[in-house]
């Protein structure tokens, strides 16, 4: 194996999934046992109105994403997945996270559902 760019960015790849993953099961784990929404549906470092309404959605958006980075990790330490597979399964849920956290954001902070209130 020939140290080049791409072998360093599958170690960058690689193991930034150990504090990715880290901090997302934390997430998860401060909303389901410690009761803690300051980090529910967070816009420009705000809360929304009522974080404990979104915080399951939150939850599980953190959960499912922590786990499937774990197993890809394992699968990885293991031997089970090729670089192909393990990488678009990882940047897959990495991408899909973002964008339901992002979704969820505004649809907590979003104007028609403050007038409601």
């Amino acid at each position: 194996m020939v140290f080049d760019i791409s072998v360093a960015m599958t170690w960058i790849l690689f193991l930034a999934l150990f504090p990715i993953s880290f901090v997302w099961l934390r997430r998860a784990w401060r909303i389901v046992i410690q009761r803690d929404f300051s980090e529910v549906a967070i816009k420009r470092g705000e809360a929304p109105p009522n974080p404990e309404k979104f915080a399951p959605y939150e939850m599980a958006i953190n959960l499912v994403a922590g786990v499937v980075i774990v197993s890809v990790i394992l699968a990885v330490v293991a031997g089970l997945w090729e670089y192909s597979v393990w990488s678009a399964v990882a940047g897959s849920t990495i991408w899909c996270k973002f964008f339901a956290s992002f979704a969820l954001s505004r649809h907590a902070h979003a104007a028609w559902a403050k007038g409601k209130a």
